[in-house]
């Protein structure tokens, strides 16, 4: 979902030609036969993509949910054809489990998803001959993937739909550690906040909760996790640290980016004992 104004434009290479992009497609009828958006070195050409309004999203969604949401929080969604040409620019990472990514704006999950998905086949190609390791290595690419949502309705969206992809693909009931696992690394890694300033959601719906936080899932093998949690602010700006004279130049990276709070290695089971059972 694509929000402005965003400090995160460098997440994607393509994120504000994109923008332009779903602007300049929202109909067949607006773009001639050649037009191209282009952001870098990278080009669209529109007349050879659905138009958005015509292919929407998901089936019969827009995307748009109102015109006073866009108005209010500038919340358009990304149409799915955009969102695989998009991931495609970095094809090779989304198809390795444990490469980390963050939507910093997830509205229902249009990026978010279709990682998950990709990560999934990797684990499939990869461990689909053992369901022990088939079930950690799709846990484990769940928890390398992170988003924040400004939008409750959309928050909650987001999960549910993450959530069905993985219970899908490992054939999981409700009732299931895996399941329960999956839904307590999403109430960790999907927040509900504000990327803006870096605050979480206060319990009153204000946006000046607690600095946002996230945690650094590993899989020590022999199904065994292991959690260390960090702040975002302090994650992104470590660029600042290592800027030619700075005041922090000389000083490691280990001194500054230390965990808040570091977890004894976990199983599913103990994973899963942080949502009660239905």
């Amino acid at each position: 979902m694509h929000r402005a104004p965003t400090r995160f434009a460098c997440r994607w290479p393509m994120r504000h030609g994109a923008l332009c992009a779903v602007k300049l497609s929202a109909c067949a009828r607006w773009h001639p036969n050649k037009l191209q958006a282009s952001h870098g070195p990278y080009t669209f050409n529109l007349s050879r993509a659905p138009a958005p309004c015509c292919h929407p999203l998901r089936g019969g969604m827009s995307l748009v949910k109102s015109k006073q949401r866009v108005a209010d929080h500038g919340e358009v969604f990304t149409p799915a054809w955009m969102v695989e040409a998009m991931l495609d620019l970095v094809k090779d990472e989304t198809e390795r489990i444990d490469a980390r990514f963050l939507e910093p704006a997830c509205g229902s999950g249009n990026f978010i998803v279709p990682i998950l998905k990709r990560k999934l086949a990797a684990v499939e190609l990869k461990y689909g001959q053992s369901d022990f390791e088939r079930q950690h290595y799709a846990l484990l690419g769940l928890m390398c993937i992170y988003g924040i949502e400004l939008l409750a309705d959309n928050m909650a969206e987001c999960r549910a739909n993450v959530q069905g992809v993985i219970a899908e693909y490992l054939k999981l009931t409700e009732s299931d550690d895996l399941y329960r696992a999956a839904m307590h690394v999403l109430s960790v890694n999907l927040v509900h906040g504000d990327a803006l300033t870096m605050r979480a959601v206060g319990n009153m719906g204000d946006l000046n909760g607690q600095p946002i936080t996230f945690a650094e899932w590993g899989y020590l093998g022999k199904g065994k996790f292991q959690r260390r949690d960090f702040r975002f602010d302090v994650l992104t700006g470590s660029s600042k640290y290592s800027e030619e004279g700075s005041l922090f130049a000389d000083l490691g990276k280990h001194e500054i980016f230390t965990p808040i709070q570091t977890y004894p290695p976990m199983t599913v089971r103990e994973l899963a004992a942080n949502i009660s059972t239905p």
